[in-house]
């Protein structure tokens, strides 16, 4: 005879969402559209951008379509882990100027039952991945690739072209210093 065992109730369980792309491709847009749904939803969110991204505001994240939500500016993925206590909901903008140390935050994040949703960019100006985004994306139970227009072909672009000399790996900048390009259109400065 068979006895039919009742399985435990599943605990809450967080996850790890990724928004990656190159620049002028809607990583923000979307990450503000996903976290603007989950205040619908009625969840604690809490959302969070690195201090050295003061391009468009001090204190909100914004698109370059110009949508904003207030943000907590912080400069170490551990003030992330230590202001998220009271939040169902973790926004991380512009992900690819924190550390690696991001990816053990995030992982703490969504283990303790937080949805992380983490957007940034994939790609250096050269073409090569940027840390720590490759990490996130391998630890991520979503992964949404955004894509932007060639600004000299029209076509699908995944590139982030830097316009302006410097060979800097990090140049917080916007349509002053990038474009967005396809693989074919993207060359690395000299």
């Amino acid at each position: 005879m068979m006895q039919f065992v009742p399985h435990s109730t599943p605990k809450e369980t967080g996850w790890v969402e990724v928004i990656a792309g190159c620049m002028f491709s809607g990583k923000t847009e979307e990450l503000i559209r996903r976290l603007r749904r989950a205040r619908i939803a009625k969840q604690s969110v809490k959302i969070f951008k690195p201090k050295i991204d003061n391009r468009y505001s001090k204190k909100e994240i914004v698109s370059h379509s110009e949508q904003s939500l207030p943000s907590i500016v912080v400069e170490t993925p551990g003030e992330i882990l230590e202001n998220s206590k009271d939040a169902h909901v973790i926004g991380i903008d512009e992900a690819q100027f924190f550390s690696n140390d991001l990816v053990d935050v995030v992982n703490q994040l969504a283990d303790s039952g937080k949805r992380v949703i983490i957007a940034g960019l994939d790609q250096d100006y050269t073409g090569k991945p940027f840390e720590p985004i490759p990490q996130l994306l391998s630890i991520a139970e979503y992964i949404t690739k955004t894509l932007a227009i060639c600004v000299v072909c029209g076509n699908p672009a995944d590139r982030t072209q830097r316009t302006i000399h410097s060979s800097d790996r990090v140049l917080v900048g916007a349509t002053d210093s990038y474009e967005a390009r396809c693989r074919k259109c993207h060359y690395i400065p000299e």
